[in-house]
């Protein structure tokens, strides 16, 4: 089975630089949606048989953009537990200011996970954040049929998702950078049972993008 993941497009807080997640949320920048139909173009020769979408606006309007795109639309289905990582105080603050207060915890965000500390700004650690989003992930997989399925989500946390899905340690879940908006990421299931780890094929992919 082939589980499908993108992040939402591009933001007018992602623009100003300003923190977006879990409780925080701003419209689709009007370039995102020409970037989402671009996806959905590439996706709709792929008989999915479900889409997973975050509940968050910019999540939701870029799954209908994408599911938009195909001649045999498929039904959405939001969950909760793929909202992005929780950054507490931080929502909606200007990334600038906030490094100057958490440098340490920010620099920890982007490239050791592990060392992660959020308690200062009542943020979400990363182990609470792969716990609810890779139980998502599963119980699409374990409900599905044959698949292939789509997940659509957030940088932060489908990045952690997937390298953890696919077998990483929580120190390497971001060895291979984040997700870019409106990317494509592919995750395959290769053991009967389909329990992870799963097979990374393809990593935050836009070709679609260029004909942009």
């Amino acid at each position: 089975m082939d589980l499908y993941f993108t992040r939402h497009g591009k933001t007018k807080w992602n623009q100003e630089m300003r923190f977006q997640g879990k409780d925080g949320d701003s419209p689709l920048l009007a370039e995102s949606y020409k970037e989402i139909a671009l996806l959905g173009q590439r996706l709709k020769t792929i008989p999915f048989e479900r889409v997973y979408s975050s509940p968050s606006k910019r999540a939701s309007a870029t799954a209908k953009g994408i599911v938009a795109e195909w001649t045999h639309p498929v039904e959405i289905i939001y969950d909760e537990n793929l909202r992005e990582i929780g950054l507490g105080d931080l929502e909606g603050t200007e990334i600038s200011e906030a490094r100057e207060k958490y440098g340490n915890d920010l620099e920890a965000m982007r490239f050791a996970p592990n060392e992660y500390q959020p308690e200062r700004f009542n943020g979400e650690s990363f182990e609470e954040m792969i716990q609810r989003t890779s139980k998502a992930v599963l119980a699409g997989v374990y409900q599905a049929k044959q698949g292939p399925l789509l997940f659509v989500g957030h940088g932060a946390s489908l990045t952690a998702t997937i390298q953890s899905l696919s077998g990483q340690p929580l120190e390497d879940t971001r060895k291979m950078g984040g997700l870019s908006n409106s990317s494509l990421s592919i995750l395959k299931t290769e053991s009967l049972d389909l329990k992870p780890p799963y097979k990374l094929v393809l990593w935050n992919d836009q070709q679609h993008l260029k004909r942009h």
